[in-house]
């Protein structure tokens, strides 16, 4: 057969960032396993955002579990609970700062409140035990700051009295699919602010490609 008409091998087809978000989601397990180190991590990410086949990809999760899955269109397999993710249920900051950052799991609902300070949840590399998650938040005189990933779907659904309760403009454009959890913030900001931002991952800030339209 002539070469031109060959037709081209499936692990030579371009990808996608739905591809590429898989990958990073079982990168980001592996982590919370203490299957590979952060430093590993933030390679093996700035690898996935900067792959353009699916060739590309199977180097980087070939020896992590579920890893082969991900170089393909079938979706992820819903992995176990992290042991190393230690579990929150509430962030308390009166007077002071409360931060929820990195590897941590956050289950089916979590209060948090701020009393003349404030709050970070940071859920981008947080382990969410539900599929759909409550965020209680509560900012008197301080603040709340929520903050999730590109793959996962926030809904604002509190309100401010004398304050604001809102979500703001995201950093990084967002790639969702049908099995992207469901974060809902709900509660209060009296005279202080509940916000929700959408950032890049630790490490994705600059190898992470534009979305076209988007």
């Amino acid at each position: 057969m002539d070469a031109d008409h060959t037709p081209a091998q499936p692990s030579r087809m371009r990808i996608g960032d739905a591809d590429r978000q898989r990958v990073a989601e079982v990168l980001r397990d592996a982590a919370g396993e203490g299957r590979i180190g952060l430093d590993e991590l933030e390679e093996r990410l700035e690898a996935t955002w900067g792959a353009t086949v699916y060739a590309d990809l199977v180097p980087i999760v070939v020896d992590l579990p579920g890893g082969l899955a991900a170089t393909g269109t079938a979706a992820v397999p819903s992995a176990a609970v992290p042991s190393a993710a230690v579990r929150h249920d509430l962030s308390l900051a009166v007077m002071s700062g409360q931060d929820r950052r990195g590897v941590w799991e956050v289950g089916e609902t979590h209060t948090a409140l701020a009393l003349m300070g404030g709050v970070v949840l940071d859920l981008r590399e947080a382990v969410l035990s539900a599929r759909e998650t409550t965020i209680h938040a509560y900012a008197v005189m301080g603040g709340v700051e929520v903050v999730v990933n590109a793959g996962t779907r926030v809904s604002v659904e509190g309100f401010g009295v004398m304050g604001g309760f809102e979500q703001q403009r995201d950093t990084v454009a967002p790639v969702l699919g049908p099995d992207s959890p469901l974060v809902r913030v709900k509660g209060l900001a009296l005279m202080g602010g509940v916000t929700v931002v959408r950032k890049p991952v630790p490490g994705e800030t600059t190898k992470r490609p534009r979305l076209l339209g988007g």
